[in-house]
């Protein structure tokens, strides 16, 4: 059980502020404490479970791992940087010092998660691990039984074949149609050739969930931190002790 720590106390150890300094802070109105405004001192949070932002920025206990969830805009770079001055998810981050877990294509947008974590990092990308990632795909035409059928057995691409996927038609308009995917792989855009195989070029690519992980109550450049009870779901599944 974790032990309960004063607002102010935390914040001075966390390299926020002097304790007077962050009492001041808290007085001020400029403190929250999952989602709300904190203005009594002598408040206590749990530091493992509680989201503590200062000024709208997500305040860690110093020397603890970051774990982020991002819905990343299309146009944005999965990357840290970039050479040509384009847009990183970095950029939508109020903090540098995480990194993408995979990455997503340019103009695909969605769930992605950030760390600093290169352990969880590595286990959650990993093939062997099999994490699900699921996605909503909107392609050209209406592909029938027979085709959905190659992508539910594992199509075969460039590389050799890939594992089956979970493909789910949920509706068709015109001359478009709507589909859950979920993989486990992360092959260099992936889902993007497995429909062109089989002759149904991608329109729109969005990820809707990474292993238990929604979007839920984010909009599009928007992000939150992982509970700590999400952090050791992750970290149970592929393996790591907690």
């Amino acid at each position: 059980m974790t032990e309960r720590i004063r607002l102010h106390k935390f914040l001075a150890a966390s390299g926020v502020a002097s304790r007077r300094a962050a009492e001041k802070m808290i007085a001020d109105g400029k403190v929250k404490v999952n989602g709300n405004v904190i203005t009594t001192v002598g408040f206590s949070i749990n530091p493992l479970a509680d989201k503590i932002e200062v000024n709208g920025k997500i305040i860690q206990p110093k020397g603890s791992r970051q774990y982020y969830l991002l819905y990343k805009t299309a146009g944005t770079l999965t990357s840290v940087k970039d050479p040509h001055g384009r847009q990183t998810v970095i950029d939508l981050l109020p903090f540098k010092d995480v990194f993408p877990v995979g990455r997503l294509d340019l103009d695909t947008e969605g769930l992605l998660l950030l760390t600093d974590d290169g352990d969880l990092a590595y286990r959650l990308t990993h093939p062997r691990f099999k994490v699900k990632k699921k996605y909503l795909v909107l392609v050209k035409g209406k592909p029938g039984e027979e085709k959905l059928a190659l992508l539910r057995s594992g199509i075969k691409l460039e590389e050799g074949f890939v594992s089956p996927a979970l493909v789910q038609l949920l509706s068709t308009h015109g001359n478009k149609s709507s589909l859950h995917l979920t993989i486990h792989e992360g092959k260099k855009r992936q889902i993007k050739r497995m429909f062109a195989v089989i002759g149904h070029p991608v329109i729109f690519l969005k990820r809707i969930g990474y292993a238990f992980l929604t979007l839920q109550d984010l909009k599009p450049g928007e992000y939150r931190a992982l509970t700590r009870a999400e952090v050791l779901r992750l970290k149970k599944m592929v393996g790591l002790k907690c």
